[in-house]
């Protein structure tokens, strides 16, 4: 028979290190974010703090998302396309105020694809040498403008569709382009 004395199960817990799930700086980007704009909407529309009332909220806060905060509305299961639904783990910790960060935690570890979602850098359009980036990157300033380039063919056809549409949707880039 094998019999531990309490010294060595004391220095035997010592040597494990603890198991936490607290979130690193930058992850979950889109998550934080994301709940923390909803929380604040529900706190600015002075919303019922209840699970129903936080869940059609949600809903309606999905219907205008883009991008990355629409794939994390899709994870959740707050679009009409979802696979999944795990609306309920956002609003029933978030009718008890529980913080954004500690809910992103729980969801991280129902689906990682969650925090796994990342926004995409923006470019600086009054700096950069739009002639350097790629036509991926040209049709995506495009996209996020809601924009697009009919009949595009070379790359200086994208450059010139954005720099005729900058002083649109980026006014100070298009000033600050002007006066180098």
């Amino acid at each position: 028979m094998f019999s531990l004395s309490g010294l060595s199960v004391a220095l035997a817990l010592a040597v494990v290190p603890p198991i936490t799930a607290a979130l690193k700086e930058g992850e979950c980007e889109v998550c934080v974010s994301f709940l923390g704009k909803f929380y604040q909407s529900l706190k600015d529309n002075n919303v019922n703090f209840n699970n129903a009332e936080i869940e059609t909220a949600i809903i309606k806060f999905c219907k205008d998302a883009k991008g990355k905060e629409n794939r994390f509305c899709y994870y959740i299961g707050a679009t009409s396309d979802a696979a999944t639904k795990i609306i309920n783990e956002v609003s029933k910790p978030l009718s008890h105020h529980v913080p954004v960060e500690k809910i992103c935690e729980k969801l991280k570890k129902k689906d990682s694809q969650i925090c796994e979602l990342k926004y995409d850098k923006q470019l600086d359009l009054s700096t950069v040498d739009l002639k350097k980036l790629k036509v991926k990157d040209l049709k995506k300033i495009l996209e996020d403008w809601g924009e697009s380039c009919k009949g595009c063919a070379e790359k200086s056809d994208f450059i010139r569709k954005i720099t005729e549409l900058m002083p649109k949707y980026a006014p100070a880039a298009a000033k600050a382009r002007t006066e180098l």
